[in-house]
């Protein structure tokens, strides 16, 4: 069998003291020999984990709702604006069926929201057993934004890297299985997806002036996102940084890992809770 997955899942975790101007966002030195070298053999392996993704769901889904399973996923993706979240949603979630995935974006905090603590919010959207939880953007923007932007003090954004790594630990505590990822795109790549954005009237719905407003501080967003994944990278919450420079890569990337977190929980087909035989018997005398 090929190692691939377990070697590009290797290489993909956040590397202790990480430094990300050391980490590739494409065509990595890393990348496996045995793994798809391009866009299309990464779309005959993502045709692949296609099939087993879904029936993994699916177990998963069957044996949650018969009340044998209390396990979940939570994909909480971060990056850069037009680093890719979208995509993955689209396109790896969308080889999903829709009632078992609890999709949410988190945008600016609400009045409400802001009276509580910052994790208020975030539990009230975590998935229910049985469900993949998708997070575009996530409790992180409170020790991302805020640190780079000066929404909160600087004792105030200290305070919350341990407040998340307790958070995070109490999600395995309930089962509940995060998948951390940091889409890592290039300035260089940005410039091009956001000028693509100004030149397609498809694209302009995707363009916010926040967008060059954050752009020129990507220097303090790195050095935030650094910061954050060092302090919050732990064994049982772990960070995985994508190439994101090529969507192709960071698609599949996703993808194995969703899959390596789906055949680690290992969700069996519940078995019947009525008499198989005599509800054939009962099904053939209403024909």
């Amino acid at each position: 069998m090929s190692s691939y997955p377990a070697n590009l899942i290797k290489c993909l975790r956040a590397d202790p003291g990480i430094r990300l101007e050391q980490r590739a966002t494409k065509n990595p030195d890393w990348w496996p020999e045995d793994a798809p070298q391009d866009k299309k053999q990464a779309a005959s392996r993502m045709k692949e984990l296609a099939g087993e993704l879904s029936d993994l769901q699916e177990r998963l889904f069957a044996e949650a709702l018969q009340d044998e399973l209390e396990d979940s996923v939570l994909l909480i993706l971060q990056g850069m604006d037009t680093s890719g979240k979208g995509g993955i949603v689209r396109h790896v979630m969308g080889m999903l069926d829709p009632q078992g995935v609890e999709h949410y974006a988190f945008k600016a905090p609400s009045p409400e929201e802001r009276s509580h603590d910052f994790l208020w919010r975030v539990e009230k959207r975590l998935p229910a057993r049985g469900r993949i939880g998708v997070f575009d953007r996530s409790h992180y923007e409170d020790v991302l934004i805020h640190r780079v932007q000066k929404l909160s003090t600087e004792a105030q954004v200290e305070s919350r890297y341990g407040k998340i790594v307790d958070f995070e630990k109490r999600l395995r505590d309930r089962a509940i299985h995060p998948i951390k990822i940091m889409l890592h795109i290039s300035k260089d790549e940005q410039f091009a997806r956001l000028s693509e954005r100004l030149e397609r009237p498809d694209k302009y719905w995707k363009y916010a002036a926040s967008d060059v407003e954050d752009r020129l501080l990507w220097d303090d967003y790195q050095k935030a996102y650094q910061i954050a994944i060092n302090r919050t990278d732990t064994e049982s919450a772990p960070w995985f940084v994508i190439p994101a420079d090529q969507k192709w890569r960071a698609r599949l990337c996703v993808a194995e890992l969703l899959l390596a977190q789906l055949r680690q929980i290992n969700p069996q087909w519940p078995a019947a809770k009525f008499d198989v035989a005599a509800e054939k018997t009962r099904l053939e005398a209403a024909r």
